[in-house]
C-alpha cells in the first residue's frame, strides 16, 4: 500500500501516518527524515543535499526526488509506505508519479485531511496559554503566526493537489476536525475494497445530456404518386367548370334578308 497524506499543518497527518504504519506494515517516509539520513549516511545524493543546505539554499526537487529514490528502492519500503510531506507541489507530484511509473508502482490513493483553519488557530492559542502558565518550554511551532504562516504557504502550494489527485481518482477526504479515533476509522474505510470502489465511481462524472433539437424537421418531398393524383384531381375540377355559351348573331341576319325578300 502506497499513500499520501494531505492537509495543513496541524491537520493530525502525523498522527494518523503513524497508525496506517502500525495497521498495514508499512514505513512512514518524512522528507524531513530522509534528508537527514541521506546526510548521516554520506550517500552521493545526500552530499550533494548537505553541500546545498550548508549554502542556505533549498533543497530543489530533484534532490528530494532523488533521496526518495533511494528511500523506497530498499527492503522495509517493499511492503509500501505513506508520504508525509512530500509532494508538496504540482511539480513534485508530477515528479512523484513518473519515479513510481519507472519502477511499475503506482500510489493507491491520497487522503485530504479537511480542517477548519479558524478552529486550529484557537487550539494552538489555547495550547500556548496553557503551557505558558504551567511553565513549559514552548516548541518553535507553537505560535499562532507561525501557524497562519504556514497556513498561507499550504494554500498557495499544496491545496492545488488536492484538484491533482481529484482529477486521477485517487482523492479520499476524511473530516479532520473529528476525534482521532474517529478518523482512523474513517481512514480505514476509505481504504478498504469497498471505499475505493465507490472513490472510482464518484470519480467519473455522468456525461451532460443532449438536449433535443427544437428546429422544425423539413417538409417531406411529394412522391410521384402524389404528385399524379394531384395533377389528376386538378383536370377533373377543371372539367366540371362549363365555360359561359357564346350568343349566335348568324339567325339575326338571315331573318332579316327573308323579310325584305317578301316585301320586295
Amino acid at each position: 500500500m502506497r499513500l499520501i497524506l494531505l492537509g495543513p499543518p496541524g491537520a493530525g497527518k502525523g498522527t494518523q501516518a503513524q497508525r496506517l504504519v502500525a495497521k498495514h506494515r508499512i514505513v512512514q517516509l518524512s522528507t524531513g527524515d530522509m534528508l537527514r539520513a541521506a546526510v548521516a549516511a554520506a550517500t552521493p545524493v545526500g552530499l550533494r543535499a548537505k553541500s546545498i543546505m550548508d549554502r542556505g539554499e533549498l533543497v530543489p526537487d530533484e534532490v528530494v526526488v532523488a533521496i526518495i529514490a533511494d528511500r523506497i528502492d530498499q527492503p522495509d519500503a517493499k511492503r509500501g509506505f505513506v508520504l508525509d510531506g512530500f509532494p508538496r507541489t504540482v511539480p513534485q507530484a508530477q515528479a512523484l508519479d513518473r519515479l513510481l511509473a519507472e519502477r511499475g508502482l503506482k500510489l493507491d490513493g491520497a487522503i485530504e485531511l479537511k480542517v477548519d483553519e479558524g478552529i486550529l488557530i484557537k487550539r494552538i492559542e489555547t495550547r500556548v496559554a496553557e503551557m505558558t502558565a504551567r511553565g513549559e518550554k514552548l516548541r518553535a511551532d507553537d505560535n499562532p503566526d507561525v501557524l497562519r504562516g504556514r497556513l498561507v504557504a499550504y494554500r498557495a502550494q499544496t491545496a492545488p493537489l488536492a484538484d491533482y489527485y481529484a482529477r486521477k481518482g485517487m482523492l479520499k477526504t476524511v473530516d479532520g476536525m473529528a476525534p482521532i479515533d474517529t478518523v482512523t476509522a474513517a481512514i480505514d474505510r476509505l481504504l478498504s475494497p469497498a471505499g475505493v470502489g465507490k472513490a472510482k465511481a464518484a470519480a467519473k462524472k455522468p456525461k451532460p445530456a443532449q438536449a433535443k433539437s427544437t428546429k422544425a424537421k423539413p417538409a417531406k418531398a411529394k412522391t410521384k404518386a402524389t404528385a399524379r393524383r394531384g395533377s389528376k384531381a386538378g383536370r377533373k375540377t377543371a372539367k366540371s367548370v362549363k365555360k359561359p355559351a357564346k350568343k349566335k348573331s348568324g339567325w339575326r341576319k338571315s331573318t332579316t334578308r327573308r323579310r325584305l325578300t317578301k316585301a320586295g
